[in-house]
């Protein structure tokens, strides 16, 4: 029997990101013919997916005036029955789809509403507008995807039904990089993957370091992300110029590449500033930190103590106060059997109730209500 055809379609997310390609479209594999465009798209990293390789602007404008229309140029002969957009410019190209009788589901990954004024690119005034009606016009007319519940206090005026898909971890995926905690007593190690900004607490961090190494001068922090702030940014930060040569920054990395750096690490790193969509979102990185059998280092936001308390499997601190962030490294450093147990109870509860498969079920269910309602 011929399988339904779906298009995923972003024009920012990386040619591996692990929610897109290794969790959503694996998981729809089974069940549909699944194409996915994204920029740079490489088909080897997923077999059984079609990929589509798209070119890359960081400018939004640039990718309005011309990864839009080859994306309907390039995909609108495949005729899918459901059109997944990850990308709010995309949104008013989607109506081609949807006239020539697809679905169009629209994924909120982030509440702009709040993030977009705080972001340093991509926020001029007519972005801003523009994205305010390209946001109306998807609630009123496609189904909606979101990743986390606290957006739905903004999302209040739906016309079509919607589900929440957590960006729980994959298992499967993690499993190669899980070991038994085995910190090094030598040269403890941390470990960050994500976004590095200021937002995310990056100068916090490089103060509580320099207050960590008073006491243990030998230590590595291994950083994977993307970074927001320039070198001029970090020499003016007080006490970076101590720790420099701790502080090992790789750079946007394919998960796969920079997951094994978190086998001997003492602790994950996941601390984010009350900015934006931050405190009602959860960071994907404390439940993949806790699949990994490490304890975190999160902040206090009411969402994160829920899950940190409830599971002992960590610190929530203050984003702010970096000897509050100090003193939870050392102490980790100092425990390495109390730190060994946070890191098996945050494991546990990944197994038990933070993990992809139930959100697998929940797409997989979302998707067939979508296809079988008329428009």
């Amino acid at each position: 029997m011929k399988k339904i055809r779906v298009l995923h379609i972003s024009t920012a997310h990386p040619p591996q990101d692990p929610r897109v390609v290794f969790k959503q479209c694996q998981t729809l594999a089974s069940v549909y013919e699944v194409f996915c465009a994204l920029p740079h798209a490489n088909p080897a990293v997923l077999p059984g997916i079609r990929f589509i390789c798209l070119p890359y602007f960081r400018r939004v404008i640039w990718r309005l005036l011309i990864t839009c229309p080859f994306i309907v140029l390039r995909c609108i002969w495949l005729r899918p029955q459901l059109v997944h957009v990850y990308a709010p410019e995309f949104l008013p190209f989607a109506y081609v789809f949807r006239l020539l009788g697809a679905q169009v589901i629209y994924e909120v990954q982030e509440n702009l509403h709040k993030k977009l004024p705080l972001k340093t690119s991509n926020n001029g005034a007519l972005l801003r507008q523009m994205f305010r009606l390209f946001d109306r016009l998807a609630q009123r007319h496609f189904y909606l995807i979101f990743t986390e519940h606290g957006y739905l206090s903004t999302y209040m005026q739906l016309a079509r039904p919607h589900v929440v898909v957590y960006n729980y971890p994959l298992l499967s995926f993690l499993e190669p990089f899980y070991t038994p905690y085995n910190p090094s007593s030598e040269t403890p190690s941390f470990f960050y993957i994500g976004l590095l900004s200021f937002d995310r607490a990056v100068d916090t961090l490089v103060d509580s370091f320099a207050k960590l190494g008073i006491t243990y001068p030998r230590f590595i922090v291994h950083l994977f992300g993307r970074r927001t702030f320039t070198d001029t940014n970090l020499e003016n930060l007080s006490g970076y110029a101590r720790i420099r040569d701790h502080l090992h920054f790789y750079g946007y990395t394919d998960q796969r590449l920079a997951f094994p750096y978190a086998r001997d690490a003492t602790a994950g790193l996941a601390l984010l500033k009350p900015v934006g969509d931050y405190p009602e979102s959860y960071t994907t990185k404390l439940f993949e930190y806790m699949a990994l059998g490490l304890p975190v280092i999160t902040s206090d936001f009411p969402l994160y103590r829920d899950i940190v308390d409830r599971h002992h499997c960590g610190f929530c601190v203050s984003p702010y106060n970096a000897a509050q962030v100090a003193d939870s490294l050392a102490y980790l450093i100092e425990n390495p059997d109390e730190a060994r147990r946070m890191g098996q109870r945050g494991r546990q509860a990944v197994e038990q109730f933070y993990n992809w498969s139930t959100e697998a079920d929940k797409l997989l269910d979302f998707y067939s209500l979508v296809l079988t309602t008329t428009k």
